[in-house]
């Protein structure tokens, strides 16, 4: 197994961050990566599609609103891994601030565990730089 995180201190209350990512449908409203997210299974599975148009799918495996975390599965990608398991978290670090984090555990398929480590630490930190800029285009 190989794994990647990322996290990110933000100067904004978690639940004010929380409300912006903690919905399972929420990817489009902060990643630019994915503009489309639709529900199935009462909610349970996300069809997500990448700028290439490429599907993504993912089943929601465990859900803690008062924790503000969730965990993901991948089922369907066009990534190099398999038995892919994710967590996006939002941690209260103060009154009005608050640190994101995200990771992952995977096994690689046809790459090494450094190449699959670094391609999701890339899309992590991409992810959470994007919902900076989001957060920050809201204050605006």
């Amino acid at each position: 197994m190989a794994e990647a995180s990322t996290s990110i201190e933000i100067p904004s209350p978690a639940a004010e961050v929380w409300q912006l990512i903690g919905g399972f449908g929420s990817l489009p409203d902060w990643l630019p990566y994915i503009p489309k997210s639709e529900l199935s299974e009462g909610g349970r599975v996300r069809h997500l599609a990448n700028p290439n148009g490429d599907a993504i799918v993912e089943r929601l495996i465990a859900f803690d609103e008062a924790k503000r975390s969730y965990s993901y599965a991948i089922l369907q990608a066009p990534f190099p891994v398999k038995d892919y398991q994710s967590t996006l978290s939002v941690l209260e670090t103060g009154a009005g601030s608050c640190r994101v984090e995200w990771s992952g555990r995977f096994t690689p398929v046809s790459v090494s565990d450094q190449e699959a480590s670094m391609l999701f630490r890339g899309i992590y930190e991409d992810g959470l730089k994007a919902l900076v800029q989001e957060i920050e285009k809201k204050k605006a």
